[in-house]
């Protein structure tokens, strides 16, 4: 029987969170030839789709990617991937687990971010321009098809509601990273099958899920 995680990249692999709103903040303030600070942006800003934060800042129409990129680009020259994250993948490796990302990033922009001996563990990437984007599940889908693994013999580990909600409509058991940019209680309110307040373990952890064992010590939400 073959296994697989999917993950969410940026606050579940990647700490992007400052670099989000650097992001945000440096390309409105590009477009909109002004001061923009990430203290200027609404709350919230970086859980929500990048043009609901344009527009509350003055910004209206369609986003420039050239402008983009080199806002992402110097916005994420510090960006790195949890210190877990390299054991994690090797030991799912080890365990012949297969693993994916699912992301609303670029493909391009994936490759900005994240460092090469970490996406050489990684078995599959599912990118915006590949599959509509969460809280859809075709992403997650197309993974799961590219690695030949069925939904219920996987699980996605995300860290935002659009994240659960495209799980649970894939069929693939929800895991909430609560280290990432929406945080516990909104994981477990959206339905997130199990809620993790952080990553120690996590292999393990995933390990005992996809074999059918309720992890210890965990807030665990049952379907």
């Amino acid at each position: 029987m073959k296994r697989a995680v999917l993950f969410d990249l940026d606050g579940v692999l990647l700490d992007s969170h400052a670099a989000q709103l650097a992001t945000l903040a440096g390309f409105a303030t590009s477009a909109l030839d002004r001061r923009v600070t990430v203290a200027d942006l609404p709350t919230g800003a970086a859980t929500v789709p990048r043009q609901q934060v344009l527009a509350e800042l003055g910004l209206s129409g369609a986003i420039n990617d050239d402008g983009w990129d080199a806002a992402t680009a110097t916005a994420s020259l510090g960006t790195e991937v949890f210190p877990f994250v390299g054991e994690t993948l090797t030991a799912l490796r080890a365990a012949d687990v297969a693993t994916g990302i699912v992301t609303l990033r670029s493909r391009r922009r994936v490759g900005w971010l994240v460092p090469p001996d970490i996406l050489d563990l990684i078995d599959t990437i599912v990118c915006f321009e590949d599959a509509a984007p969460k809280p859809a599940p075709d992403g997650l889908l197309l993974a799961l098809r590219q690695l030949d693994v069925a939904p219920a013999d996987a699980v996605f580990v995300g860290d935002t509601e659009p994240d659960v909600h495209a799980a649970r409509a894939a069929g693939v058991r929800a895991v909430g990273a609560g280290w990432g940019f929406a945080g516990p209680d909104a994981l477990s309110q959206a339905g997130a099958n199990l809620v993790l307040p952080h990553a120690a373990a996590l292999a393990d952890v995933l390990l005992l899920l996809l074999a059918g064992a309720e992890p210890p010590h965990r807030n665990s939400k049952r379907s």
